[in-house]
């Protein structure tokens, strides 16, 4: 991986009224970090609404659906939401997510710098949006910063998987097209939690039918996170669709879910049977359509990383991005 200095990235003499350098540690941290629980989503979703991001690591899914993954904690601080976890690449080394809320940015990271100092710990960042490192070189010009290349969000207007316009978009059209002349009948449904058990049922057939020979978090984490997800949808306040296939047997093909923050639709989950083909086209661009209508506002949809699996990065490619946020590993 390509590292830097960040004064290598970014020149400017000032970041947002900030004087490079400018250095807030105090003597101690009053920072106190407790286990990420869904009691405590209520609390993190009101500080993530008051400073919405295009990344997805400041989603409730974000968090929550990663949590025993990166081991995170959490610690709510005047109105600043502090996660420490682990590094994306490496398991065994302690980070910080990149503090969000009302304080101060010079602020934040100076109470994480000195709870820092209090447990011997080094002072890193994980998974920082390029649209920050102004924040960590306003606080030190010395950081070093290390591209995260497998954790990049891949995010697209939300427009073009609802109209499937364009040249570039073709394929998927035609896989869309294909679909609806196969199951004339089909049909999009709005998920509930009714709908837990027979979409459970479903995944298990689908993940069985997969290629048992490919490891990769597709095969284990991210079929635990699916499955928790269902067994608590109600507590994550998640939209969602399911793709029925119409006729005489009307079964599901494919679900999707996720949430809205800002003007971000957030897609954490996305699940189909491989074995029918434009499912997984027809319920993105059903279910953009549907999202739209409920959210007029909304512009991006985010679909997430695709964690260095050449399959992920193959299918999220294929859509077209409007942009790749990328993400960093900050050490000050």
């Amino acid at each position: 991986m390509k590292s830097y200095c960040v004064s290598e990235i970014l020149t400017d003499e000032t970041v947002d009224g900030d004087v490079r350098g400018k250095r807030f540690a105090p003597t101690s941290s009053p920072l106190d970090f407790r286990p990420v629980t869904l009691d405590v989503m209520p609390d993190i979703r009101r500080i993530l609404c008051m400073s919405p991001s295009l990344t997805c690591d400041y989603s409730i899914g974000g968090i929550y659906m990663w949590v025993n993954y990166f081991n995170y904690k959490y610690c709510i601080y005047h109105d600043t939401l502090f996660i420490m976890g682990v590094e994306e690449n490496c398991l065994d080394r302690p980070a910080f997510s990149c503090p969000v809320g009302e304080m101060p940015m010079p602020e934040a990271i100076g109470l994480v710098e000195a709870y820092c100092r209090d447990h011997g710990l080094d002072l890193l960042f994980s998974a920082v949006p390029a649209d920050r490192l102004s924040c960590f070189l306003a606080y030190n010009p010395g950081c070093k910063v290390e591209e995260l290349s497998d954790w990049s969000d891949y995010v697209y207007e939300i427009g073009n998987f609802a109209s499937l316009s364009g040249k570039k978009l073709a394929k998927k059209r035609n896989h869309v097209n294909r679909f609806r002349s196969d199951y004339p009948d089909a049909h999009l449904d709005t998920f509930t939690v009714g709908d837990v058990d027979s979409i459970k049922e479903a995944l298990s057939v689908w993940s069985d039918a997969e290629n048992d020979d490919v490891e990769s978090l597709t095969k284990g984490e991210e079929l635990r996170q699916v499955v928790d997800v269902l067994d608590n949808f109600d507590f994550y306040g998640f939209d969602g669709a399911i793709l029925r296939s119409g006729g005489a047997d009307d079964r599901i093909v494919a679900f999707t879910l996720g949430e809205k923050i800002g003007e971000t639709f957030f897609v954490h989950i996305e699940k189909m049977d491989h074995a029918v083909s434009g499912a997984g086209e027809t319920v993105a661009h059903l279910f953009a359509l549907d999202m739209l209508e409920k959210y007029p506002g909304l512009r991006f949809l985010n679909r997430e990383e695709d964690c260095g699996d050449p399959g992920l990065r193959y299918a999220k490619q294929s859509w077209q991005p409007t942009m790749l946020l990328r993400k960093y590993n900050v050490v000050c």
